[in-house]
């Protein structure tokens, strides 16, 4: 037999018994036998032990253990607090106005002994009307509820802006609510047919948009808004007209610097070997002019050198005796250092653009015969890089441009090459001889040559008339009258184009009946009426401007239709207020459908057209309802009751 000693779990030593010989047990010695009773007495009574100090039993503890405890414990308190104030996070403009606000209110707490401190905003549920709901903020000690402007601007159809105060910033940011951004002209007097039509100073119909160009076979825009492939639009043509003569009125005298009368001012031309330039009298026109021959290909053009920044309409009388005639224009973007070649062409031609070079046709019937062009350099071009890149074009500005020269190419003559700072009169009398050129002689109406669509009601076909533009056109027309002395083809034109306002929209004409008692000249003829307000007053400016300004007869034509037309308006004005805004039309009465309301542009204009009526017409209820449809786009609104 061996004996072996083993340690227990206690670490105690113990001694164990093994038999070489399998099966028979050997009887223990006296020193193991002491041993193990020593053993069993001690596991029969361990509750007899004296119980240690808790220092000794935390000593025995791991270290590592308590750590690990430690750390989860801080974890689950942190993210508890996190997670009861994650669901809140400010913008950054917030956060930095409370850092600013924050250190002001330390530093006046510092100062004076107090303690100032911001209340908490915390979430809360908007439910909209019972419908939906938005997210806005509470804040409980002042018991208020903040509501997104995003969603303000929507709803209550405002605007709003965040404004620095101050040319340096230095003031505090200012929020400025306007309930409309549409803006009321008051007028300077009363309304004068002779001078500025309305406000129409302040417009820039070229520049639109929905203007494609200005042609440059008539001078006068070509709208896209009703047809992307462009279209003569006569109020858009007569808007242009009365801006231009409202400019003209309005602006500083323009700045006018002469090139070339083949007189008293000559230009030194480039002329290469193959080109020959010559000035020759013309008996006709009592004065010289320029004649001009060159080989077909750019390098033979005759041409000048120019560097003019700010004088950009561009003004030639001329004269092309082939189709491969020309007048070219180069013109420097300074921004960009990107020049272009503006083309004008004995061509049918609208605008067409190959990279950088921009054509622009004066029209097939324009050879062997003088004409008149006025070009404004900046607007040519502009429409130009529009039509070339339709996605992102590039918005030139004005003060960036520069003439770097004018030539000419194959065979013409030409004379009083001008550049400008604007040359409105020219622009107006474009637009009034379209007028005179382009009206229907039977019915005395100026057309319109596409298809109309007004929601709800039958769709015009090509060949409508107008009467705001018939309106606006009379007001063009009476204008072109007393400007140019009395010529008669002006007056003769503006007289006939009254006849429409005593046809019926179903005949033809532009005259509908409300409740078969009041007469109204519709804007758009439809089936039924559709009254529209801005364009019915419209049409009666250009009745007074032709009463004013005509004689006799005439006078009294436009005089009656005048009175008829307002006599309407009086009676029918109100069914229009709506008690916070205007209606644009009355297909409400005409088809049983909910008002059309008028946007606060057009609201404004209903305004600025009875504050204009009120200097011409006494009766107390056009300046009152002006008034209180102004009122409106300040908040102010209809009592209830």
């Amino acid at each position: 037999m061996s004996e072996y000693l083993s340690v227990d779990a206690s670490g105690r030593a113990s001694s164990s018994n093994v038999h070489k010989l399998s099966g028979q047990p050997t009887p223990p010695s006296s020193t193991s036998t002491l041993l193990l009773q020593q053993r069993e007495t001690a596991l029969r009574k361990p509750h007899n032990l004296k119980r240690e100090p808790l220092v000794f039993f935390i000593m025995r503890l791991n270290l590592k253990a308590v750590l690990l405890l430690l750390t989860v414990a801080v974890m689950v308190i942190t993210l508890g607090i996190y997670m009861r104030c994650a669901a809140f996070s400010f913008s950054p403009d917030f956060v930095r106005q409370l850092s600013r606000r924050q250190t002001y209110d330390t530093l006046a707490s510092s100062a004076a002994g107090q303690d100032l401190q911001s209340s908490p905003l915390q979430d809360i549920e908007c439910a909209i009307n019972q419908e939906y709901s938005i997210h806005c903020k509470r804040d409980e000690n002042a018991n208020e509820v903040y509501v997104p402007f995003s969603f303000l601007r929507q709803y209550f159809d405002v605007s709003g802006a965040v404004t620095t105060g101050g040319s340096s910033g230095s003031e505090a940011p200012k929020f400025n609510w306007m309930h409309s951004n549409a803006k009321v002209n008051l007028p300077k007097g009363k309304y004068d047919p002779r001078g500025v039509f309305m406000y129409f100073e302040n417009y820039n119909v070229e520049v639109r948009d929905r203007v494609k160009c200005i042609s440059a076979a008539e001078g006068v825009p070509v709208s896209t808004q009703w047809e992307k492939r462009g279209y003569f639009y006569p109020t858009q043509i007569a808007q242009f007209a009365l801006a231009h003569y409202s400019k003209n009125l309005t602006e500083q005298t323009p700045r006018i610097h002469i090139l070339e009368d083949a007189d008293s001012n000559q230009m030194d031309w480039n002329t290469p070997k193959t080109s020959n330039m010559t000035r020759i009298w013309h008996h006709k026109f009592n004065t010289s002019i320029v004649q001009f021959e060159t080989t077909i290909g750019y390098e033979s053009a005759i041409s000048i050198q120019l560097n003019q920044t700010q004088d950009l309409v561009l003004s030639v009388d001329l004269l092309l005796v082939t189709n491969s005639s020309s007048l070219m224009v180069t013109v420097l973007n300074r921004d960009t250092k990107h020049s272009y070649n503006l083309h004008y062409l004995a061509a049918e031609l609208l605008l067409s653009v190959q990279e950088s070079n921009i054509y622009y046709g004066l029209g097939a019937g324009s050879l062997n015969k003088w004409r008149h062009i006025t070009r404004d350099l900046h607007i040519d071009l502009q429409k130009g890089i529009v039509m070339g890149d339709k996605r992102s074009p590039l918005k030139v500005r004005r003060s960036d441009l520069e003439v770097l020269s004018i030539a000419f190419l194959g065979i013409g003559f030409y004379d009083n090459i001008t550049l400008s700072t604007s040359d409105h009169l020219a622009h107006f009398y474009d637009a009034a001889e379209w007028f005179v050129h382009n009206q229907d002689m039977k019915t005395g109406g100026w057309t319109n040559p596409v298809r109309r669509s007004l929601n709800g009601f039958a769709e015009l076909r090509p060949g409508w008339i107008s009467a705001m533009g018939q309106g606006h056109a009379i007001s063009v027309l009476a204008r072109a009258y007393w400007h140019s002395g009395g010529d008669m083809r002006y007056l003769k034109a503006a007289s006939l184009g009254l006849q429409p306002y005593r046809i019926y929209s179903r005949d033809g004409g532009v005259l509908a009946q409300f409740m078969e008692k009041y007469y109204w000249y519709e804007e758009y003829p439809t089936t039924p009426a559709s009254y529209v307000l801005n364009g019915f007053i419209y049409s009666l400016l250009g009745l007074y401007d032709l009463n004013s300004t005509a004689p006799g007869k005439i006078a009294r034509e436009a005089g009656k239709l005048f009175a008829q037309g307002m006599h309407s308006l009086k009676k029918m004005l109100l069914l229009y207020d709506t008690g916070s805004g205007t209606s644009y039309d009355l297909r409400h009465l005409s088809l049983g459908v909910a008002p059309n309301l008028a946007r606060w542009d057009y609201h404004a204009t209903h305004v600025n057209q009875l504050l204009l009526l009120a200097t011409i017409d006494s009766d107390p209820l056009i300046a009152q309802t002006a008034e209180r449809w102004k009122g409106y786009m300040f908040g102010k609104r209809a009592k209830h009751n």
